[in-house]
């Protein structure tokens, strides 16, 4: 460990991969495409609220799905963690060098993420703004904190996370019914995957440099995965109706979201490999074959409670 409690083999690999963070991030800055989120707000249909002597809030004013309004409620506060996530990453992957232009250049793109939600959840009165606004201040004062503060393992967590947070903004769109919510939702999943890439790239570099220590991380991360919103005091309740209506459930998370990056990193054909890690990569196998059969009796309940609905 060094004095500042940061692990010796992580200043190795972070050394080590600091080239390929310059390459990646010149990749990801001729990939991205600049955006604004005002572009993206049906601002015509905002008014004014009681205390500018408007009317507030009401039910009905809502037209989005409520199971597709929770979805994107839980996307926005998941957001909203930015100043947490910031100093995670900053602390794991430090500012200087091309690491700092890195968590830079991504915490100013994620910020225009919850930005744009809010801004249209409130002019198109999608949700209620005090509700939300409470749940906010809960949420941001709650934090979130890493589990693992290795950079092998954060590396990991956000490959998968970021992918996984693309799906959920890409399926929460297209569940709203309203076209100016699916442009929003589908740009912002663009953004995710532009970062997914990025750290799945790094965390390929990483195989051939720790190829021991990155295996069992990511056996590890995919054992262990949490969404990053998953602190908020009405996630458990919200992400059981989102997995219900198909927008984010087991098996999206397992063919869409881990499986993808495994086989990007061809984790199963690696050769050289220690003795535990080969161990670690058994467990994942494993893993993977309860995940896909947890997956398939979900999606079996779910077509059984829908058929008794429709014959009801």
């Amino acid at each position: 460990m060094t004095s500042h409690g940061v692990r010796t083999r992580d200043l190795e690999l972070l050394h080590a991969l600091e080239s390929v963070v310059e390459t990646n991030l010149e990749r990801h800055l001729g990939a991205a495409k600049e955006w604004m989120p005002h572009d993206y707000v049906p601002w015509s249909e905002g008014r004014d609220f009681a205390f500018l002597g408007g009317e507030d809030w009401r039910p009905e004013d809502s037209r989005l799905d409520p199971v597709a309004k929770a979805a994107m409620v839980v996307n926005l506060l998941t957001e909203d963690n930015l100043p947490s996530y910031h100093r995670e990453i900053a602390v794991v992957f430090g500012r200087d060098g091309a690491w700092g232009e890195w968590v830079d250049r991504w915490t100013a793109e994620e910020a225009r993420h919850s930005i744009a939600l809010r801004d249209y959840l409130v002019v198109t009165r999608g949700v209620d703004p005090v509700e939300l606004e409470r749940r906010r201040m809960a949420h941001m004062q709650t934090g979130y904190t890493g589990r693992s503060g290795s950079a092998v393992h954060d590396l990991a967590y956000v490959s998968f996370q970021e992918l996984a947070t693309r799906v959920s903004h890409r399926n929460t769109g297209r569940a709203t019914g309203c076209p100016a919510a699916d442009r929003l939702l589908s740009r912002i999943s663009t953004d995710e995957n532009l970062h997914m890439v990025f750290y799945r790239n790094l965390l390929a570099a990483a195989l051939e440099i720790q190829p021991d220590e990155t295996v069992r991380a990511i056996r590890d991360e995919v054992i262990g995965f949490e969404m990053p919103g998953s602190t908020e005091a009405e996630f458990a309740r919200a992400s059981v109706a989102i997995a219900k209506a198909g927008i984010y459930d087991l098996r999206l998370h397992h063919d869409e979201v881990v499986l993808p990056n495994l086989r990007f990193w061809r984790i199963f054909e690696l050769t050289g490999l220690s003795g535990e890690a080969e161990h670690a990569r058994e467990e994942l196998a494993e893993f993977l074959g309860l995940l896909d059969t947890k997956a398939t009796r979900f999606e079996e309940q779910r077509e059984r409670l829908l058929a008794r609905r429709e014959s009801a």
